[in-house]
Protein backbone atom coordinates (compact mmCIF):
# COMPACT_ATOMS: atom_id res chain seq x y z
CA UNK A 1 0.00 0.00 0.00
CA UNK A 2 0.99 3.43 -1.21
CA UNK A 3 1.74 5.81 2.09
CA UNK A 4 -0.81 9.04 1.11
CA UNK A 5 -3.08 11.24 3.25
CA UNK A 6 -6.50 9.37 4.46
CA UNK A 7 -9.98 10.31 4.47
CA UNK A 8 -10.53 9.43 7.83
CA UNK A 9 -8.92 12.92 8.66
CA UNK A 10 -9.26 15.11 11.68
CA UNK A 11 -7.21 18.07 10.16
CA UNK A 12 -5.24 17.54 7.16
CA UNK A 13 -5.17 13.88 6.49
CA UNK A 14 -1.50 12.93 7.77
CA UNK A 15 -1.99 10.50 10.82
CA UNK A 16 -5.12 8.87 9.20
CA UNK A 17 -2.38 8.03 5.78
CA UNK A 18 0.22 6.91 8.08
CA UNK A 19 -2.36 4.69 10.01
CA UNK A 20 -3.60 3.28 6.98
CA UNK A 21 0.10 2.29 5.33
CA UNK A 22 0.58 0.87 9.05
CA UNK A 23 -2.22 -1.05 9.33
CA UNK A 24 -2.87 0.37 12.31
CA UNK A 25 -5.72 2.21 14.29
CA UNK A 26 -6.22 6.14 13.00
CA UNK A 27 -6.88 7.49 17.15
CA UNK A 28 -3.78 5.64 18.35
CA UNK A 29 -1.64 7.16 15.97
CA UNK A 30 -2.90 10.66 16.20
CA UNK A 31 -2.32 10.01 20.16
CA UNK A 32 1.28 8.75 19.68
CA UNK A 33 2.25 11.48 17.47
CA UNK A 34 0.51 14.51 19.84
CA UNK A 35 2.53 12.81 23.32
CA UNK A 36 5.87 12.30 21.04
CA UNK A 37 5.54 16.06 20.11
CA UNK A 38 4.90 17.48 23.71
CA UNK A 39 7.25 14.88 25.38
CA UNK A 40 10.35 15.10 23.02
CA UNK A 41 11.45 19.12 23.21
CA UNK A 42 13.53 18.09 19.78
CA UNK A 43 10.99 16.91 18.01
CA UNK A 44 9.12 20.35 16.33
CA UNK A 45 5.73 18.37 15.45
CA UNK A 46 3.63 20.89 14.18
CA UNK A 47 6.56 21.33 11.71
CA UNK A 48 6.69 17.77 10.67
CA UNK A 49 3.17 17.52 10.34
CA UNK A 50 3.47 20.48 7.72
CA UNK A 51 6.01 18.98 5.81
CA UNK A 52 3.94 15.76 5.76
CA UNK A 53 0.55 17.79 4.68
CA UNK A 54 2.74 19.22 1.40
CA UNK A 55 5.00 15.89 0.92
CA UNK A 56 2.10 13.39 1.02
CA UNK A 57 -0.31 13.00 -1.88
CA UNK A 58 -3.79 13.60 -1.37
CA UNK A 59 -5.86 10.74 -0.87
CA UNK A 60 -7.37 8.87 -4.65
CA UNK A 61 -10.81 9.80 -5.54
CA UNK A 62 -12.87 7.09 -3.84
Amino acid sequence: MKLKRSYDKKIAGVCGGIAEWMGLDPTMVRIAYVLVSIFSVGFPGILVYIILWIVMPPPESE
